[in-house]
């Protein structure tokens, strides 16, 4: 265990702990957009900044990947650390005006308007969807490509990816709904912000209902052994 302070608050974590993370388990709120506890720590909003007093010296880092150290001082709230952080909202503002995740936020530190220029986009290029597809779904279907302004996610090569299943968790953990799929008929349909997929789905034997992409259960029949059988029927009709 290590032992700091952060806020005033003297502090105890394990060793190797990031910041973000132990502020969290002591109700400390530091805002973060692409941080989430299924995925590896990104550091690609930098809203998550914090300031740190180390052997005397003052800077800024990420608190989502800066671990915490035996007698680190952490400010949370510094006017230095509001200031950056309105300037990154205004950024993000000025991408994603319409986005209700970035205006909600945007509120929350104060920041009515941007004086940057006015985009109409969704993605923040958090990478939430690529880091959920390679770590959790374990198929690495998607990718930020290309630098600068001209980064984007897309699938490789702007074409359909093979080794996409269609389970639709880079929608669900999207923060700012840049990444949308819905099921029409036997068919899913997943939009991301420069590419787009169908798939089919499964219907149950049972009910009849189409209830998940076929590809998707193949390859977690292949996953965990199981034969393919055991998905001629949905969950309910499990029960």
């Amino acid at each position: 265990m290590v032992t700091f302070t952060i806020d005033g608050r003297e502090v105890q974590a394990q060793e190797g702990a990031m910041i973000l993370e132990v502020a969290k388990e002591n109700n400390i709120n530091i805002p973060s957009l692409c941080s989430h506890e299924a995925v590896l720590p990104y550091g690609a909003c930098r809203l998550c900044l914090v300031e740190i007093v180390k052997n005397g010296r003052q800077r800024l880092v990420v608190s989502c990947l800066y671990p915490v150290e035996e007698g680190l001082i952490v400010k949370t709230d510094s006017e230095r650390i509001m200031a950056n952080r309105r300037t990154i909202m205004e950024l993000l503002l000025a991408r994603c005006p319409n986005a209700p995740a970035i205006q909600d936020m945007a509120r929350q530190l104060g920041v009515e308007k941007t004086p940057f220029k006015l985009e109409d986009k969704k993605c923040i290029l958090c990478a939430l969807c690529v880091r959920t597809c390679q770590e959790v779904v374990g198929v690495a279907a998607i990718s930020l490509a290309n630098r600068g302004v001209n980064r984007e996610l897309t699938t490789p090569f702007y074409e359909p990816s093979e080794v996409c299943i269609g389970c639709g968790s880079c929608a669900y953990i999207c923060p700012t709904e840049a990444i949308k799929f819905e099921d029409i008929g036997d068919t899913r349909f997943i939009n991301w912000p420069s590419s787009k997929m169908e798939f089919r789905l499964k219907k149950c034997k049972t009910c009849g209902n189409y209830w998940a992409p076929e590809k998707q259960l193949g390859y977690i029949a292949k996953q965990s052994n199981l034969a393919p059988e055991v998905f001629e029927v949905c969950p309910n009709c499990r029960d």
